[in-house]
């Protein structure tokens, strides 16, 4: 697949995938009684309202890992905050769990029920035709799973580290809060670049894709 067929199957996804991935996280913390993401306007699925620059480009880089404008929350507003932001931090990563289930059952549906007019498709010379639409759903399914995987790693400032110390007793928080700022980024750019991170995470979403598909 070359890289301009790539990207053009890529920025819808990737407009959908990290759109809904804040709108959760503000979903979630409007419905705990927190009025800051709409106030904020983060209660939409418009990309405009989510999309980081930095982070899109990443995404569009690696196919892998990539984020949006944290949407933002205020936990006092929650009756119980350390609990209240492990429910807005499984959000998001829930959020693109989702999604790559929907597209595999979608890709699945139309396999099983319309197998016979694919195969009529590619007879017919429209192959190319066929062949997109599961590099399509391949390629959301991918996309999803390793965004969720990689958001729920337990780095700051992933959600993975709110909902750590949403688990662990309040004692831990400050060992986790250390990592917190550039630290927390540094070391993620490290894990990446020397290909631990796909290493931690690729063999999940490997194993994920082979049971959605």
């Amino acid at each position: 697949m070359n890289t301009i067929y790539q990207l053009l199957l890529l920025v819808p996804i990737l407009l959908l995938s990290l759109s809904l991935h804040e709108f959760m996280h503000g979903y979630i913390s409007h419905k705990l009684g927190d009025p800051t993401p709409k106030a904020q306007g983060r209660l939409t699925l418009n990309p405009l309202a989510h999309l980081d620059l930095m982070g899109s480009l990443v995404l569009i880089i690696t196919r892998r890992f990539g984020w949006a404008k944290p949407v933002p929350i205020n936990p006092n507003y929650y009756k119980n905050p350390r609990k209240g932001m492990m429910l807005v931090s499984l959000a998001g990563p829930g959020a693109n769990f989702f999604l790559a289930a929907l597209f595999a059952l979608i890709a699945r549906l139309v396999v099983f029920s319309s197998s016979a007019n694919l195969y009529q498709l590619q007879m017919a010379g429209y192959s190319s035709l066929v062949e997109t639409f599961f590099a399509f759903f391949q390629l959301a399914i991918i996309i999803n799973l390793s965004l969720a995987f990689f958001n729920l790693l337990p780095v700051p400032p992933l959600d993975g580290s709110k909902i750590l110390m949403g688990i662990l007793p309040p004692k831990f928080d400050h060992y986790i809060r250390k990592l917190e700022g550039p630290y927390g980024m540094i070391l993620l750019i490290l894990l990446a670049y020397t290909g631990v991170l796909w290493g931690i995470i690729g063999p999940l979403v490997n194993t994920m894709y082979k049971i959605l598909l």
